[in-house]
């Protein structure tokens, strides 16, 4: 670990260009860590995470010695030092790539920008080109992005260097460089100079309403099931074109059970007419009239007592007509299985940008309980049960069951056998996940009369509901969240903990206050990038109405007017690390770090509602989906720290306030101790339940757990397990070394697949 001397505090930096900044090192120790980094592909070369800090130390004390009482020192005389160090401490290979690297920059300086300007587009797009997904740090950002395919590697080219651009040219350097330290993380930065946002819930009846555009033609509204799921996979792919974040659809079953109703009227039709055209009674029933009286039906259950006056006291003709109600009932359900089945496919299979990823794709459904949403909800599960092609689990779309008292809770709400059947499928297929419409942040603004004031949720956690810009609008469909920013909380902990040598609380919240400002004011910069597009930027998330009273912008006006009803985020990551450094324990096995734990997201949460009162946005708290950040934090602060026990001395970051996945807990006093956190990060949030052995032999166990989450007022939970597959015989379900379908031994022909994922929901933006 290193010590902050403090006769280093008014030490200035003289860069290449004679701008004079403070001393910082953390940029040294990162500049230290990536020459050791650079070589790391060098299977004879293997470094420890404490041979940067013998460097960095040994630097920073020479400085203090020749050059604190100087009160300034340039940066190519920092970087002399550090290659003089490195020889000193025989890493020559390091010392060699470190000099090589210095001198390729110098050249790239002048090739790119001459000598007044400086910038890293050299080196960013190097790794691109020359390094694999696994050792470039770039190529995994966004895990829904193979970054070793070609379009893959190409969409990181422009991702890449459209990020040292928003550096360069879009950003107050403050915040740069709080990026590049690893204080802040500034989410997609890549999506900045493009103005885009983050993700959307999109309002499928709005869309259908009339049919939609995506640029390339009209598509007519939908008359039936398949239709309606198709253009609702089309609908995901083109929005996933216009923002860098997921597509989400808040009320799947709802949107989609007109198609259902659509469908059964023409099979309705279809079945008395091919009945009746082969009976002795044609003659005195009217078809035209009987097909106006099935397109006047508002449910696929009918009384078909409505029908008898066709009849004129004849049983034979009442029963043809039971009969073709129950033909045409029984056809429809099987179209809304195959509806279903190839909606799932499509979302996992269908690309965007520019064919370099999958749609990272949501639905929520559960609470529509009419019968041609409760078809819409029974075959969606029994389709995700079934699997893809091959009987692969599918990924997409992350499906999230909304649980409601009087709803699907209870033996005796209308769709209690629909939840049960989720837990069923969710115990052998990871989904769907469930959200809880009964929590009290998400009961707030409910209306049982209105099925747009159910929280919808994005897979990968995001939220939007309450609205400060308009109450009458806090509603799900046509919002989603703007842009995110994250705080490395452990990085706080160990500065005003261990560092400091004694815990430092006043410290600590005042830097946590100066860091939560700075990504405010970073978030409101990027806000005005966002409003100063127009609705030719976006042609199908505003020129078709998506977004919310999108549809009233004319073509000069600025976006402000409707992206205000979306969220400017600030997320955190690492409590628990965070905890450690700062007192010795986490949350999880000390009461006191529980009660700090809670103290210091409430001071966030308190933070971010002042900033949406006092700039009247709908500034919220998130907790941060971890994806490749929580590895990004722990490698920056392993070089500047050094390796802490129970801080810096794993590979990763625990994921925003939950518990340490390797901490012995008990299930229920994990939900117990999470579940606060929920109420405070109204910009999104989740709970894991990590469980071993075979879930789908003891639903009864996995529906407690769901229940469990609905008791400790958590709003978004999971459940994880094992999940693996014999590509022989197809048997999906917990696989030790011998296949229980077929009797096949692991290292016998194919490998079997295994899934045991925490971070399904996590994937990608």
């Amino acid at each position: 670990m290193v010590d902050v001397d403090e006769k280093l505090e008014n030490l200035e930096v003289v860069k290449r260009n004679g701008k004079k900044v403070a001393w910082n090192g953390t940029k040294v120790a990162v500049a230290i860590k990536k020459g050791f980094d650079s070589i790391t592909e060098n299977e004879e070369f293997k470094y420890k995470e404490t041979d940067v800090n013998k460097v960095y130390n040994a630097v920073v004390k020479t400085i203090e010695k020749k050059y604190a009482g100087e009160g300034r020192i340039k940066i190519e005389t920092i970087q002399d030092l550090i290659e003089a160090e490195l020889m000193k401490q025989g890493y020559d290979d390091v010392y060699q790539s470190f000099s090589d690297y210095r001198e390729r920059r110098n050249v790239s300086r002048q090739i790119f920008f001459g000598e007044k300007k400086q910038h890293k587009f050299l080196k960013s797009i190097e790794g691109l080109g020359l390094k694999s997904a696994f050792e470039e740090d770039a190529k995994r950002e966004n895990a829904n992005v193979d970054g070793d395919t070609p379009m893959g590697t190409m969409l990181q080219y422009g991702s890449t260097v459209s990020k040292e651009f928003a550096k360069a040219y879009l950003m107050k350097s403050k915040f740069a460089e709080a990026h590049d330290n690893g204080d802040i993380h500034i989410h997609d930065m890549d999506f900045m100079p493009m103005g885009t946002t983050t993700c959307c819930q999109i309002d499928l009846q709005k869309l259908f309403n009339g049919g939609f555009s995506t640029g390339h033609g009209h598509l007519r509204e939908p008359n039936d099931i398949m239709s309606y799921s198709a253009l609702a996979a089309i609908a995901i792919q083109s929005n996933q074109n216009d923002q860098h974040g997921g597509q989400s659809i808040p009320a799947f079953d709802y949107y989609l059970a007109p198609g259902v109703l659509k469908t059964f009227k023409k099979q309705f039709k279809q079945e008395i007419n091919d009945f009746l055209d082969y009976s002795n009674f044609n003659h005195f029933i009217n078809m035209d009239r009987i097909a106006k009286d099935i397109d006047k039906l508002k449910s696929i259950e009918v009384d078909l007592t409505e029908f008898e006056h066709y009849a004129k006291d004849s049983e034979e003709v009442k029963r043809l007509f039971k009969l073709s109600y129950d033909k045409a009932l029984a056809k429809t359900d099987r179209i809304t299985y195959q509806a279903m089945e190839a909606f799932i496919h499509n979302l996992n299979t269908m690309h965007s940008r520019a064919g370099a990823q999958v749609p990272f794709s949501s639905i929520n459904f559960g609470t529509d309980t009419s019968a041609e949403g409760r078809m819409i909800i029974r075959n969606y599960l029994l389709a995700t049960d079934a699997g893809l092609g091959h009987g692969e689990t599918p990924i997409f779309p992350i499906s999230i069951f909304k649980v409601k008292e009087g709803v699907n809770y209870n033996p005796e709400d209308p769709n209690y056998d629909l939840f049960k059947l989720s837990c069923e499928v969710s115990a052998k297929r990871l989904f769907p996940n469930f959200s809880f419409i009964d929590s009290s942040f998400n009961i707030a603004n409910y209306n049982p009369d209105d099925y747009r004031t159910e929280v919808g949720y994005m897979g990968c956690r995001t939220r939007v509901m309450s609205n400060v810009v308009d109450p009458n609008k806090a509603i799900t469909p046509g919002r989603g969240n703007l842009s995110f920013t994250s705080i490395n909380l452990p990085r706080l902990g160990i500065k005003h903990g261990i560092v400091s040598g004694e815990t430092d609380l006043d410290g600590f919240f005042k830097e946590l206050e100066e860091k939560m400002d700075l990504v405010k004011d970073q978030l409101l910069e990027r806000f005005e990038i966002q409003c100063n597009k127009r609705i030719y930027n976006f042609p199908f998330l505003l020129g078709q109405g998506v977004w919310i009273d999108s549809e009233r912008l004319k073509p000069t006006d600025r976006l402000r007017k409707v992206l205000k009803h979306g969220t400017l985020t600030i997320g955190f990551i690492g409590l628990a690390e965070c905890l450690k450094a700062l007192i010795g324990k986490h949350h999880g096995e000390d009461e006191e770090a529980r009660k700090l734990g809670y103290k210091i997201i409430k001071f966030m949460r308190t933070k971010t509602d002042e900033y949406a009162e006092k700039y009247n946005l709908n500034f919220s708290l998130i907790a941060t989906p971890a994806e490749g950040l929580s590895g990004r934090f722990t490698n920056l602060d392993k070089a500047i720290y050094g390796k802490i026990k129970g801080v810096t001395d794993r590979d990763y970051y625990t994921n925003s306030f939950h518990v340490p996945v390797y901490y012995n807990i008990s299930i229920a006093k994990k939900l117990e101790i999470e579940g606060p956190y929920h109420e405070l990060t109204n910009g999104g949030h989740i709970s894991y339940v990590e469980l071993d052995g075979d879930t789908a032999m003891n639903t009864e166990a996995f529906e407690k757990i769901v229940r469990m989450m609905h008791d400790n007022n958590i709003g978004y939970g999971a459940i994880n397990h094992p999940v693996d597959r014999d590509p022989v015989c197809g048997y999906t379900g917990v696989i030790g070394d011998c296949c229980p379908g077929c009797g096949r031994r692991e290292g016998e022909g194919v490998p079997m697949e295994r899934i045991k994922n925490t971070s399904l929901t996590n994937l990608g933006r």
